[in-house]
C-alpha cells in the first residue's frame, strides 16, 4: 500500500467464480456496500473493460459533501475473469473525471479465495483533491464490505 491506495484482504471459503459473478452484477455492489451510499443499481452484468452501469447514490451517508441523492456511471477499467475487476466513477457534471479507482482482485488459496479490495486515488485530479478529503471511503468500510461479501456468497453457496 501507499499513501494514496488502501487495500484490505480477506479469505472467503468459496470459489473465485462465485465471488466474481456477484461483482459483475450491478445489484451485487449494492448488496455488499458497507458505506451506506449505494441505494440501487441498474444495467446489465459487466463482461469487459469499458462496460458501464448506473448506481444511484446518497452522499448523506458520509456527511462530507452536501450532494444528497445523485446517479453516477460506473465504468469498468479492469476485467480479468475470476481474477480482477475494477472501475471508476463518471458523471456528466464532473469535469475533469474523478480519476480514482475501486476494485477487487481474487486469488485461489486451497479451497477458498483471497479477496483484495482496493481503493486507489493516486490519479485523482488536483481539482478534486482540493475539494475532497481523500480517502472518500475509509479502510474500515472496505473491510466491512468484505465481511458482507463473505456473508452473502457463503449464504448463497449453502442454499
Amino acid at each position: 500500500m501507499n499513501a494514496q491506495r488502501i487495500e484490505v484482504k480477506r479469505i472467503i471459503p468459496v470459489p473465485a467464480d462465485v465471488i466474481f459473478s456477484l461483482l459483475c452484477d450491478p445489484s451485487g455492489h449494492v448488496k455488499i456496500d458497507a458505506s451506506g451510499m449505494l441505494m440501487s443499481a441498474e444495467g446489465p452484468r459487466v463482461t469487459q473493460v469499458g462496460d458501464t452501469f448506473l448506481v444511484h447514490m446518497d452522499r448523506e451517508a458520509l456527511n462530507d459533501i452536501p450532494l444528497g441523492q445523485y446517479t453516477v456511471t460506473i465504468r469498468i477499467t479492469a476485467f480479468e475473469q475470476d481474477r480482477e475487476i475494477a472501475w471508476t466513477i463518471e458523471h456528466p457534471l464532473i469535469d475533469p473525471p474523478m480519476g480514482y479507482v475501486y476494485g477487487y482482485s481474487l486469488e485461489a488459496v486451497e479451497s477458498a479465495t483471497q479477496v483484495t479490495s482496493y481503493y486507489d486515488w493516486s490519479n485523482a485530479h488536483e481539482v478534486h483533491r482540493a475539494r475532497i478529503n481523500f480517502p472518500v471511503i475509509p479502510e474500515a468500510s472496505l473491510r466491512a464490505t468484505l465481511g458482507i461479501l463473505a456473508r452473502t456468497v457463503v449464504a448463497a453457496e449453502t442454499k
